[in-house]
């Protein structure tokens, strides 16, 4: 994992990255992660205007969003990186949590599908991918469930690269994540940039309590 995302990881970038300013860096990270071009997105104010009030070790991710494809399609995305213990728990839980919030907005919108981005940095299932997705079984009478709930998996250790001259832009996120071939990853896109900029910032200005 790249090494400044260790400490605090969700609550790190969550504070860098939830602006309207720094939208566009999530904005790409998604299109990467989900495969779809992204024409409106939105920073859902929800979980940031209650944090005050929640117990210290409640962990919300690092990003809840409202987005629009260019299909016209609403989707909410969540993003959150995982530790170690109660995994699949986790992934569940904040799953509910990102699509059940959409309950308390305030702009009359429909329900829509969630999406969520799990980042690992380990390996969760050997025979998975390093890019794995969860839904619904097509093969039950919960057909109806498949379109509102999509789980995505990135277990970092499982990705490699041979050329990483050559990276597409998905695996120059994955490899800033991982913390691997961080130049050429800068070098590859404007918003990875940004956010190692950022970042960079966060860490200097950060006063340790």
């Amino acid at each position: 994992m790249n090494r400044k995302f260790v400490a605090k990881s969700n609550f790190v970038l969550r504070r860098v990255l939830n602006t309207k300013e720094n939208i566009d860096i999530l904005k790409e990270l998604i299109e990467v992660m989900l495969n779809i071009e992204i024409k409106e997105a939105k920073i859902n104010p929800y979980l940031e205007k209650i944090k005050d009030h929640l117990p210290a070790e409640e962990n919300f991710g690092i990003a809840d969003l409202r987005i629009k494809t260019i299909e016209n399609e609403e989707r909410n995305v969540g993003i959150q990186i995982i530790d170690g213990e109660h995994v699949l728990t986790k992934m569940l839980l904040y799953y509910a949590q990102i699509h059940g919030n959409q309950l308390e907005y305030d702009d009359d919108r429909e329900i829509a599908k969630t999406n969520t981005i799990n980042i690992l940095d380990f390996v969760l299932n050997k025979d998975l991918d390093y890019h794995s997705k969860m839904v619904v079984s097509k093969d039950t009478m919960t057909n109806i469930i498949n379109d509102y709930l999509e789980i995505h998996i990135l277990q970092l250790p499982k990705f490699k690269i041979d050329n990483s001259k050559d990276m597409t832009l998905k695996q120059a996120w994955i490899s800033y994540l991982k913390g691997e071939n961080t130049e050429e990853a800068i070098q590859k896109s404007k918003k990875i940039k940004k956010l190692d900029m950022l970042l960079e910032k966060y860490w200097r200005e950060e006063v340790m309590e």
